[in-house]
């Protein structure tokens, strides 16, 4: 049973959403609340399975609410949002600090409210399964792991005898070693935290930035490589652990595929944006894809990867959903088969298992594959389906991923 605390300050909803789960027979409602103050007193004392909760509440608003939760008590919430500039904005930092999921508001009325009844009940099924508790203390478990040296990690390099134990160490490390002398000619540096200096570098015209990367990337060098990455549920906290240590003159391009609705992935782009060396953004049709550039796909809408190792383009279509899903994961993975070894594949936190299929055809031709590992995944199915088919060459937590993607560019 799901016991679930219900979170708005509309006695409508309130109403509608208590029978709901009332009359589905895997939940039960313990608790209602007015306001953000409300819900974070019945959670702490009724510790229940799951939270649905809106942002615009009266006494405490939503977000502060969910930051007390997410502080105190850890608890799947699923969060209610307005199909407005301002509510995907809300919503994309409410899953930022934690939140699960989250639903549009049909509003209006019950028939309106019915015609979603079945998402509703579905997500919250999923959200109530997931481990929230992990992503809030796993940079104390990492932290420990590291002091104590026995931090699991599926390295292929060690296994190839290659040793990873430079001096140098973070994405900047890394990438400071392979480019050595030329960084210093071209002026680009490669600072731990980013400053105003890394946002002036990362916004530099993107036509340097190619003639750069060709320079780099002759013969199969870093500059040919190209980054895919596929998330769902969890993946926008997973992102900000990603995104944001990425150095500003990554010498390739990433491109990204998040499970969410139209509305939604431009807020997700800029909020990653602000806090990136990176330049995020969502991705356009028939943009080129550019070094030290991240593309989201936009919400209801594929995304492929076509033209020549030197020149490639960002295709989006509107073809039907696979497994429900559009953006899927599995379409833009199958998209960069064609690149081969240049290609460098992650998965993070999901339900499911999209992108495990295109990860297989990627390492059969001989691309490289990083997945999520258990200890810090919001829920352990994308990553886990790449794992149990055995093609991981690393899997790790989520705070590694960006220092295993930057070896993998430059190896």
């Amino acid at each position: 049973m799901i016991r679930v605390v219900i979170a708005d300050d509309s006695s409508f909803m309130r109403k509608v959403l208590s029978d709901l789960f009332t009359e589905a027979p895997d939940f039960e409602v313990v608790g209602t609340a007015s306001n953000g103050k409300e819900v974070v007193s019945l959670v702490l004392r009724l510790k229940p399975d799951l939270v649905t909760m809106d942002v615009n509440m009266p006494v405490m608003d939503g977000l502060k609410a969910l930051e007390f939760i997410m502080s105190d008590c850890p608890t799947p919430v699923v969060m209610f949002s307005s199909l407005t500039k301002k509510g995907a904005d809300e919503t994309i930092k409410a899953l930022s600090l934690g939140a699960v999921d989250f639903l549009c508001k049909a509003g209006g009325s019950i028939s309106k409210i019915d015609s979603i009844a079945d998402e509703i009940l579905e997500k919250c099924r999923n959200a109530a399964s997931a481990n929230v508790k992990k992503i809030t203390i796993n940079n104390n478990i990492l932290q420990k792991k590291q002091e104590a040296g026995n931090l699991k990690r599926i390295n292929i390099l060690e296994r190839k005898g290659i040793s990873t134990s430079d001096k140098g160490s973070g994405t900047a490390g890394i990438l400071s070693r392979h480019m050595g002398s030329s960084a210093a000619k071209t002026g680009h540096h490669l600072p731990e935290h980013s400053s105003a200096a890394d946002r002036i570098t990362k916004k530099e015209n993107p036509l340097i930035k190619m003639r750069d990367a060709k320079a780099h990337g002759a013969s199969g060098g870093s500059g040919n490589k190209l980054i895919v990455l596929g998330t769902s549920t969890g993946g926008p906290k997973a992102l900000q652990y990603v995104i944001p240590k990425l150095p500003a003159n990554m010498p390739c391009g990433m491109v990204i595929v998040q499970h969410m609705p139209a509305g939604f992935t431009k807020s997700l782009a800029e909020r990653l944006d602000a806090s990136s060396k990176v330049h995020v953004k969502e991705a356009e049709d028939k943009e080129p894809i550019l070094p030290g550039y991240v593309y989201i796909a936009p919400g209801d809408y594929h995304l492929e990867i076509e033209g020549s190792s030197s020149q490639r383009v960002i295709s989006l279509n509107q073809k039907p959903p696979l497994a429900a899903h559009r953006p899927a994961v599995d379409i833009m993975f199958d998209s960069a088969v064609q690149y081969g070894k240049d290609v460098v594949s992650v998965i993070l936190t999901g339900m499911g298992c999209d992108g495990a299929a295109g990860m297989k055809k990627i390492k059969k031709a001989g691309g490289y594959i990083i997945a999520e590992s258990s200890e810090t995944t919001v829920v352990y199915g994308m990553p886990k389906a790449v794992a149990d088919a055995g093609i991981a060459d690393e899997i790790l937590p989520v705070q590694c991923i960006a220092d295993a993607i930057m070896n993998a560019v430059i190896k």
